[in-house]
This record gives structure tokens, sequence and C-alpha cells, in this order.
């Protein structure tokens, strides 16, 4: 899995139907917290999913009493907004257009997202999700900024 977490003072996502007959506009935001890009690969499963969760759940990058960053999203009672995002798995090596064979097949990518998603609110923070495989518009304002990513292909090895 490839996760970009962004500390955020706030983020929203909105989708809107792309055709008639599609699920109405539905529009998700969050105050305080992360905005998380999260990529699935075929290999990605439960040890995956466990470890990225801990991780994130426990990142301290919000400021302390001397403003020091040690606390984590559990200690500020931040909140979570997760997007899939397929591409994070473009291999731009060759060519001007990317290839994407190394992301997750779409069934199995929305599973282990959710999944994530899940065992992060397992934790007790507020989750609040994208919609998989639709068109988004995503807004958010970084604060620090700080932008952290996270590869369990090279973290977890």
């Amino acid at each position: 899995m490839r996760i970009i977490v962004q500390k955020v003072s706030q983020a929203s996502v909105s989708v809107v139907p792309e055709s008639e007959g599609d699920e109405p506009f539905t529009r998700q935001s969050i105050g305080r917290g992360y905005m998380l890009l999260v990529g699935v690969a075929d290999s990605d499963g439960p040890d995956q999913v466990a470890w990225l969760a801990r991780k994130i759940a426990h990142l301290r990058v919000f400021e302390d009493e001397d403003g020091r960053m040690n606390r984590s999203i559990l200690d500020v009672g931040g909140e979570v907004l997760s997007i899939s995002q397929f591409t994070l798995f473009a291999d731009v090596r060759k060519g001007n257009r990317p290839g994407f064979t190394g992301a997750g097949r779409p069934d199995h990518a929305r599973d282990v997202w959710h999944a994530f998603d899940r065992e992060l609110a397992s934790y007790g923070i507020e989750v609040r999700e994208g919609r998989f495989g639709a068109h988004m518009q995503v807004s958010l304002t970084n604060d620090g900024p700080v932008t952290i990513s996270y590869d369990t292909d090279i973290l977890m090895k």
C-alpha cells in the first residue's frame, strides 16, 4: 500500500454525478486532522492494513504546548478524510503517459481501502471517505505544511 498523509486544518471532497442516474452530489469534510491518499496493490492485505493504521494513528506531527511535533491525531482528537488514489502507483519510467499496472484490481483495492479505513476508525478516529472509482474534487489546507508518505513495499521489509 502507498499512503500520502497530509496534516490539514480542513479538507473536503466533492463527488459530482457524471451522468443522469448517478448518485446525487455528495460532499464529505473534516476539520483538523489528516487527508489521506490511499493506493492499494494486489499484494496488499490484512498485514499492510493493520501496520499502516497503527503507524498513522500514532504518527506524532501535531504540536505540543512547546510547539514541537509531538502529538498524534489521537492526542488532538483529529479527523481523517480518506481518498482512494490508484494513481499513487503511476509508472512514469517510460514515455509521457503513466502506466497503472501496479495498482490493485478495483474490487480488491476497494475492499482493502475500506478495511484500512475501518481499522483506522477502530482507534477511535472519525474517518470520512471519498467515493471509490468516482471523479472527485478534493480541497485542503495543508497545515505546516506537513506531508508524509508510506510505502509498505519499502517500509515493511
